[in-house]
């Protein structure tokens, strides 16, 4: 008897990924009224350079080990204080968001640091105010809600996470408990975090099921555990490095007749 349905967040009911898309059109857009250059090729000098800045930091193996991604650290702010790390990331995040964007317009052949730093604040600005939930998230959620505990499972940083969920606040009345990497120590797909999602539910892995469209973190992760999930790909994607979801489906919406049939 399924008792815990588990969810990811980001990219499985948050469209983080057109959030971040719509924040670069934007910020892209201002600087090509001011300098000309072509949007898109900004946008992935940008990213490139956000990517290989993100990676040459000191937090770098935490930030992979709780689970944030480059982009986050280019609008979130890190206030959180449980962990030192998170501490040097506060520090560090106003520099490289001014060094991404900055590196990204040398990269057009434009070098103006102070523009740089500009839109390096533009770009936040821009992240909040395009929040954007897929569809059929309430549909699926108010379906489910009557029949199981529903759980939050989401990696990232505790003040990250809760100000995504502030920007769209009628998700968390629907969740049982919410639970963020950071504020546990460690990210999916370290099995420890999925273990304490069962103890809090007080569910066995049979009786609950992780859902989520990362295979590295989510699936991986509760496959760890011998926990049963389901993979959303909504963009078609091929499995990588043999990581075997139990189910798959193509939209949240297939969850609910999935989650019947299990029964």
């Amino acid at each position: 008897m399924m008792k815990a349905v588990v969810f990811d967040l980001d990219d499985t009911l948050l469209w983080d990924k057109k959030s971040v898309k719509e924040a670069f059109v934007l910020t892209c857009q201002a600087a090509t009224d001011k300098y000309d250059v072509n949007p898109d090729e900004l946008e992935e000098a940008v990213r490139e350079a956000a990517r290989e800045l993100y990676a040459s930091y000191e937090t770098y193996e935490f930030t992979k080990m709780i689970g944030i991604n480059p982009f986050e650290g280019l609008w979130g702010d890190f206030t959180d204080k449980i962990d030192k790390s998170f501490r040097a990331m506060k520090e560090i995040v106003p520099t490289y968001r001014k060094e991404a964007w900055t590196i990204g317009l040398q990269k057009l052949g434009i070098d103006d640091p102070a523009y740089g730093a500009e839109l390096g604040e533009l770009f936040p600005a821009n992240r909040r105010k395009s929040p954007f939930v897929y569809e059929d998230t309430f549909k699926v959620l108010d379906e489910l809600k009557k029949d199981y505990q529903l759980v939050l499972l989401t990696n990232g940083s505790p003040s990250l996470q809760n100000e995504k969920l502030d920007m769209t606040p009628e998700l968390v009345p629907y969740f049982d408990y919410i639970v963020v990497s950071g504020a546990y120590g460690r990210g999916k797909p370290d099995p420890s975090i999925f273990e304490h999602v069962l103890t809090l539910v007080d569910a066995t892995k049979e009786e609950s099921i992780m859902v989520g469209d990362n295979l590295h973190t989510d699936i991986l992760g509760s496959n760890r555990i011998g926990m049963n999930n389901v993979w959303i790909n909504r963009d078609g994607k091929q499995i990588v490095d043999d990581i075997q979801p139990s189910y798959e489906i193509k939209e949240l919406t297939e969850l609910p007749a999935l989650l019947q049939q299990l029964k």
